[in-house]
């Protein structure tokens, strides 16, 4: 081999270990990347004690409204019971609408301006000591420094921030309760729109929701979540038609249970 030569080969096996070595550091730092977990929790039923608020509150919301005024008092006197009972119910029906038809005011206003005092009503009684969280949500203290930790419910989003400031749960990374009025009552669970609002929000793409009720095992599945259903004393013998990923009778046993999850 002449000296030319040989020094055409030694350039060609030095380009070959440059690209060797550019192309194993390369893979060396190329990043991991890791997709956010998280934890979402159900308020009533499951931080907050008792199934949900109890129905007296809409009744004393439109009562609220009637001492208000605000909204006339002329058609108070010749109000139906019918139409009285509309009003007090948690739901926007037909017989809602009905109701407001015969008075002559908007419905999507009125039933905005029932849930506000609805909305109040919850916070007085908790405020009031009716209602106080579970002792086992000392689990949060065990998940918080490992897991991004959600709070979602069905329950009026004033009342939900209230619960959380209230009991001085900072553990909570994203709370979240439904809007007032009728957008929010059409995007409850099982419709998974919150649910999906706080994987968007937490830059998660997968999770768990931990309810106690049918609804929220639904509305999980329908995230894209596994379902975490937990039993306490007014869902005992709840049956349910979609079955959870899991079950629990205690928040102290969720850490175990995502382990298998994840």
């Amino acid at each position: 081999m002449t000296e030319s030569e040989t020094d055409a080969a030694t350039r060609a096996q030095s380009e070959k270990d440059s690209e060797t070595n550019t192309a194993a550091h390369s893979n060396s730092e190329t990043p991991t990347t890791e997709t956010t977990f998280a934890v979402l929790f159900d308020m009533d039923g499951v931080i907050l004690k008792g199934r949900g608020a109890d129905p007296i509150v809409h009744k004393q919301a439109f009562e609220d409204i009637l001492e208000e005024q605000e909204w006339g008092q002329s058609w108070e006197q010749s109000l139906s019971q019918s139409h009285r009972s509309a009003f007090e119910q948690y739901e926007y029906t037909e017989e809602f609408v009905t109701a407001c038809e015969a008075i002559d005011v908007d419905p999507v206003a009125f039933y905005a301006a029932r849930e506000e005092r609805s909305a109040q009503r919850i916070v007085d009684r908790i405020a009031d000591g009716h209602r106080g969280v579970y002792s086992d949500i000392d689990a949060l203290n065990t998940l918080a420094g490992e897991m991004t930790l959600g709070l979602v419910s069905n329950n009026y989003h004033p009342a939900v921030q209230f619960v959380v400031d209230h009991f001085d749960i900072d553990r909570f990374d994203h709370v979240r309760g439904r809007d007032i009025g009728v957008d929010g009552f059409r995007r409850r669970k099982p419709d998974p729109h919150y649910l999906e609002e706080a994987l968007d929000a937490l830059g998660a793409e997968s999770g768990v929701y931990v309810g106690d009720r049918g609804t929220d095992v639904v509305a999980a599945h329908r995230a894209g979540l596994e379902s975490v259903f937990l039993r306490r004393p007014h869902n005992t013998v709840a049956t349910l038609d979609t079955a959870p990923t899991a079950s629990i009778d205690d928040l102290r046993d969720l850490p175990r249970v995502l382990e298998q999850i994840k």
